[in-house]
Order: C-alpha cells, then structure tokens, then sequence
C-alpha cells in the first residue's frame, strides 16, 4: 500500500494541476532595492554558504520527493547526481517503506553517485506514534549514510488520505526523544501548511536543530490527495483545503519571531533564483525547492543538473543587482516588503 500511494503522489505531481488554488507563497510581495551602481565584478559574486557545518556552493536543497518504488529509485539517483555535480543539499522522500520492507531501501541510497553531499535522511513524525522511536530513526539515517534527519509533520494530510495516522496527540516528547538519541541533527519540517511560531516555540524546545517551514503558495498536497481519493466526497473534503495554510513568507518569519536562533530552511512554491535569494535575504538559511527539481529528474540527470545550474545563475546575479558580494551581505540588503505583524498570536506558557 506505501508503494502504491507513492507511485501515485509521484503520477499525480507530475501530470495533475495541485498547486495551491489561489494562495500564493508570499514571495512576489517582496522586491530587491535594485543597485544600479553596483561596485561588484559578477564573476566574483560568491554564493556558497555553511549549514550544519557542511559548506555548499549555494544555499539551495533539494526538498524530499520520493523513493520506495523503482521510478523513486531512477528520480533519487538524478537528484543527488545534480547535488553532486552542483553542490547542494539533497533530502530525500520519506523512508518508512523501506524500514518496513528493508529491500526497498536501494532505492533511497545515493551515495555511490552523491559521495559528498549533505544528505537528509527523512520519516514521518507521526510513525513516532505507531511504535517508531528513536531506533527506526537511527536506521533511517544509516541506511543511507545521512547527515540530519528530517521529521516531516503532515496532520493535514493525514487527516484527509484514507489510511492516514489521525492520532497526534503526545508526539511532541517523542520528538525530544528522537533528537536526544540519534547520532545526526535533526530538521522539523512541515510539508506544505507552514510552521507557526507556537509550533516552532515547541520544536525548538524539544531540541530540533533547524526547521523547515514548508509553506503553503506551492504544491498543495490536500490537493494531491483530493485525487486519490476513493470517493467523490472524500475527494470534496480534500479540495476544501486547497487554499489552507501559512504562507511561505508568514511561516519564516513567524519561526525567526518564535526561535531566532535556531536556523530555517524556507520552502513552499519557490520556482527560481530570485525567490532562493529573496528568502535568503528574509533570513534563511537554506532555500528548498522540490516541483522544479521533480520535473527535471522525470527526464534525466542532465536535466536535473541544468535546473540547479540555472537557479545558481539566477541567484548569482540576483546577488550582484543587489549589491551583494556574498551571501552575508544578501542577509543584509534592503528589501521592499509588506506589512506585516512583528509579534505572532502563541499560546500563554503556563
């Protein structure tokens, strides 16, 4: 059944419209202070940065996508060629088939082609609640020699597919659990509502080393859902929530407000360079992006290389309009940007 359903999701992202309806990520909000006198040589803008210790060539990830199928496997291997090959961050689709069926588990393991990239190895935070612990965790990140663990958080999801886990009740320990016994640092990620800033207040204190905001404005998976659905309203109930979530935009800068010192990955409908240098400059660490990266390894390698050469290129020059010599001083250029509160509604601490 885990086989199908990602065979689907894969068929489903790539031949069926499941963007969000009519949200959007936040991002065309934000504008760059163009620099017309920009005092730089292109050829010497540099875009590489360090996260988790590890330096990249670009602060750019390729987001969890797939793997527990053969198609999973062909995709896997193209993304973390391109990674290689770019170098850049690679996540991979949640591993849960293959610590269920351990014979699945090639079709996630990238190192022979991907030797030196930073590697996420990536489960379900809610398998936490169906007898996963910190063990199957540890052996998720083994398993394909990994660098952090990703932890996704999906209840929306869950909520709506037909044999999705509806009990989250007292998953948060249980994530403190996981981060105080596997051997990596791990990422808390949404997979496409966003992040709030109580959410981020609690993950932080159960010890994650970074979040991944996942926001909405992208790939709506509620949508993705609504088509495998069995029946016209179970398909209904999941289109209701086409529009649901926090904006990209909403979502980083409400886990800055909750947790400043814990570092975020901002995803959730980036589609180019300018997008990865705009939420740079917002305070992120890391840009994810998945549907560009997705569309390119359906075809090949080479394609998939081509995706991330292109984004380096926009984002170099986005950089050098800007004014900015290097990823430090994006961090630090001016920005038109709207309106938006500087404290976020969290719960009383009591």
């Amino acid at each position: 059944m885990t086989e199908e359903r990602k065979s689907d999701h894969i068929r489903i992202n790539l031949e069926e419209d499941v963007q969000s309806r009519r949200l959007r990520s936040g991002l065309d909000q934000v504008r760059f202070i163009h620099q017309a006198l920009p005092d730089l040589d292109l050829s010497r803008v540099d875009t590489s940065t360090v996260f988790l210790g590890r330096k990249l060539r670009a602060p750019i990830l390729i987001s969890s996508m797939t793997g527990g199928t053969a198609e999973g496997k062909a995709i896997n291997h193209n993304l973390a060629t391109a990674a290689q090959e770019a170098g850049i961050a690679l996540s991979v689709g949640s591993q849960r088939a293959a610590i269920d069926k351990p014979s699945l588990a090639p079709t996630y393991q990238v190192r022979d082609v991907a030797p030196d990239i930073l590697l996420f190895a990536n489960l379900g935070a809610i398998q936490l609640n169906n007898s996963y612990g910190a063990a199957e965790c540890q052996q998720a990140v083994e398993m394909i020699e990994a660098d952090a663990l990703v932890l996704h958080l999906n209840p929306l999801q869950e909520a709506i597919q037909p044999e999705g886990n509806r009990n989250w009740s007292g998953l948060l320990p249980k994530i403190e659990a996981v981060c105080r016994n596997v051997s990596v640092p791990v990422i808390a990620k949404e997979v496409g509502w966003g992040l709030s800033a109580q959410a981020a207040a609690d993950l932080a204190s159960a010890g994650v080393a970074a979040f991944d905001v996942a926001g909405a404005g992208g790939t709506s998976w509620s949508q993705v859902e609504s088509h495998r659905a069995r029946t016209s309203l179970a398909a209904r109930v999941a289109a209701a929530f086409g529009d649901w979530g926090i904006t990209t935009l909403e979502s980083l800068l409400q886990v800055q407000q909750a947790a400043p010192h814990v570092p975020a990955i901002a995803s959730g409908g980036l589609r180019d360079g300018v997008d990865v240098a705009k939420v740079v400059a917002l305070g992120a660490s890391l840009a994810g992006l998945a549907r560009p990266f997705l569309v390119a390894a359906a075809q090949s390698a080479e394609a998939t290389l081509e995706t991330a050469i292109e984004l380096i290129t926009v984002l170099r020059i986005a950089l050098f309009a800007a004014g900015a010599a290097d990823i430090s001083q994006l961090q630090e250029a001016p920005l038109i940007r709207p309106e938006l509160p500087t404290q976020w509604p969290m719960a009383e601490s009591g």
